[in-house]
């Protein structure tokens, strides 16, 4: 698995699960659309009265996990980083990314309360459970610097 083919196979994936933490400590997941840059972080958007908006705020460690949701398909990726709110010029370039893939998003972007929320990865592990022997490969940050 190279490291553009790990990107294709998140590219092939319009949506994730994803995972934050509650201020309680009670982890709380939901299924969001994607856009992934080449730099391996993943775009999404959301209202910020959203519990995932209120807990990435309060803590920003977030996972996800893309994959794994066809017949057949056993492919996942599990990805862990840290989310933030872009503005300006770094708002911009992901939202071009984010509209390509999602073009209805500019409509939402009138939305009162719609935020944008950047996902920078600290860990990604790719699995394909459909070979044998099992594919299981762990990425670091050389991989999307």
């Amino acid at each position: 698995m190279t490291r553009e083919a790990l990107l294709e196979f998140m590219r092939s994936e319009k949506y994730a699960v994803q995972t934050s933490v509650s201020p309680n400590g009670i982890p709380q997941a939901a299924v969001v659309g994607i856009a992934v840059s080449d730099r391996f972080e993943i775009v999404f958007d959301t209202l910020a009265s959203t519990r995932k908006a209120a807990n990435l705020r309060a803590n920003p460690a977030i996972a996800l996990v893309i994959g794994g949701t066809r017949d057949g398909d056993e492919r996942t990726v599990q990805y862990e980083g840290t989310a933030d709110e872009p503005s300006g010029g770094e708002l911009e370039r992901l939202l071009a990314l984010y509209y390509a893939r999602f073009p209805d998003g500019r409509e939402r972007r009138s939305w009162p309360g719609l935020i944008y929320v950047r996902v920078k990865p600290t860990w990604i592990r790719y699995s394909n459970f459909s070979v044998q022997p099992p594919e299981i490969i762990e990425f670091g940050p050389a991989t999307w610097r």
